[in-house]
């Protein structure tokens, strides 16, 4: 592991010092640190930095007071840190277990204490490996709809009964098929998928609806996504699933950067946020026929409205509406002009 860190030195009376200049200091094979957190008021999180980043400028910053409901993505937060306590921030660094942990504790306290900064300090221990991995016990199989079965690419899984198993390694990339709004595009897909079809798939992800649509039956399936991270897990996911062949992944702000020359696809499908998919609408005509499906989730039910409505003024009409706990999924076509 190689990360960029500060360099601590020691003088002869055991003060915990900091070398001035930051270097990228190589762990090699350490997988065992000590987290030092501490929290102090929100006020005070600046000064609380400056301290942290004098052991360690790796830093973890936990700060919810800035939180802003007004952006395309306010409804996608969770409650629990809706609610969480706003009046007080924390600052995390993290140091290989065996560098001395008393010193920079020590440290830590007496710069906090000049500074007169009251903080709550909490050091435990996390071992690298787990860190990385305990989120894959929560990820199992899932069924969705009448055939799919998202399955975590580290797990095995035996298919029965007409079941089409895919295998998935979300990685840093949105899309493991537990979320109601990738549940509900997948169900629509069972639907709307025939055998050798075109399939636009817009914010790809992990991947995991255009595999879907591929091994659904489509032979020509795109997926885009500004996320370059998002770019190369879907790529990765395709190639293990053997369908680099039919799937293809590129990066694209939306529409923007897809090749014009391969519309009209049957289905384009996009599960993003309400706004993101109001602002996608002016993009979708050379994409599109009479004939094509155009599914649109991601959109909190408050905001189905506003999408029907940009929908319907950009010249598409409601064909089928889903919704599950509190998620809704639309699909539209053009409208006959009259």
């Amino acid at each position: 592991m190689r990360v960029p860190v500060t360099t601590p030195s020691y003088s002869q009376k055991g003060k915990y010092m900091i070398d001035k200049d930051y270097v990228c200091q190589d762990y090699g094979d350490v997988k065992d640190w000590n987290k030092i957190k501490a929290t102090v008021k929100t006020e005070e999180l600046d000064q609380l930095t400056s301290v942290m980043s004098m052991i360690s400028n790796t830093l973890e910053i936990e700060d919810l007071s800035d939180i802003d409901m007004d952006t395309c993505y306010g409804t996608l937060i969770d409650e629990s840190i809706l609610n969480a306590d706003k009046t007080h921030a924390s600052v995390s660094v993290y140091l290989p277990a065996a560098q001395p942990l008393p010193e920079a504790l020590s440290f830590l306290k007496e710069r906090l204490s000049e500074s007169g900064i009251e903080a709550e300090i909490e050091v435990s221990g996390v071992n690298e490996e787990d860190w990385a991995n305990s989120w894959k016990q929560y990820y199992k199989p899932i069924h969705i709809g009448k055939k799919i079965v998202i399955v975590p690419a580290w797990e095995t899984y035996d298919a029965h009964g007409g079941e089409i198993p895919i295998f998935m390694d979300p990685g840093m990339a949105f899309g493991t098929g537990s979320h109601e709004t990738t549940r509900l595009v997948i169900s629509l897909l069972e639907d709307f998928v025939g055998e050798g079809c075109s399939v636009l798939d817009v914010g790809t992800g992990s991947g995991i609806l255009a595999i879907c649509a591929a091994k659904l039956g489509a032979r020509d399936v795109f997926g885009c996504d500004l996320d370059p991270v998002a770019v190369r897990v879907a790529q990765d996911n395709v190639a293990q699933a053997g369908l680099s062949d039919i799937v293809k992944i590129g990066r694209s702000d939306l529409l923007l950067g897809v090749d014009k020359k391969h519309g009209p696809y049957d289905i384009i499908c996009a599960n993003i946020v309400a706004d993101i998919l109001i602002r996608m609408v002016p993009q979708l005509d050379p994409f599109v026929d009479r004939n094509t499906k155009i599914l649109c989730s991601g959109i909190v039910d408050i905001r189905s409205e506003d999408v029907k409505a940009a929908m319907n003024q950009g010249g598409y009409q409601l064909i089928r509406e889903e919704t599950d706990n509190g998620w809704t999924a639309l699909v539209f076509q053009k409208a006959n002009k009259r």
